[in-house]
């Protein structure tokens, strides 16, 4: 089972948010969400919000059961960018430059670890005892 959150339009450059997203993929949900609280970056705040708000999906989307925190990881987390907004800024001698004011789309989607470690151990069993008959 997963989930996913999308936050659209993030006034922040595509290449500085790919820094922060980078750290939470394929971990934990714990790990991740300590991970971007504790970070120093602007943007770890935003990946924050929307990495709750895709558990939060997750956790609503599954009705008759509760899942653990401990069961959830990261699947897959990408940046893409977003429309630039386009500024001038002036500059000496009459001229001006163009700015780009760049935006960002993020995606989140988080899923629930299944239980492989018990299956695998038992397929291995069951060859072993095959193997032996």
């Amino acid at each position: 089972m997963e989930a996913r959150a999308i936050h659209r339009y993030v006034p922040s450059s595509p290449r500085k948010m790919r820094l922060v997203v980078d750290l939470i993929r394929g971990k934990n949900i714990e790990e991740a969400i300590s991970l971007m609280h504790f970070s120093t970056k602007h943007a770890s705040k935003i990946v924050e919000k929307v990495l709750r708000s895709a558990v939060s999906n997750l956790q609503n989307k599954v009705e008759g059961k509760r899942i653990e925190n401990e069961n959830i990881f990261v699947k897959t987390a990408f940046v893409n960018g977003g429309p630039s907004m386009k500024r001038v800024l002036p500059a000496p001698m009459g001229r001006a430059f163009r700015i780009k004011k760049r935006s960002n789309h993020l995606t989140i989607i988080v899923a629930e670890r299944e239980a492989t470690n018990e299956t695998t151990t038992n397929l291995k069993t069951n060859k072993k005892t095959e193997k032996s008959e």
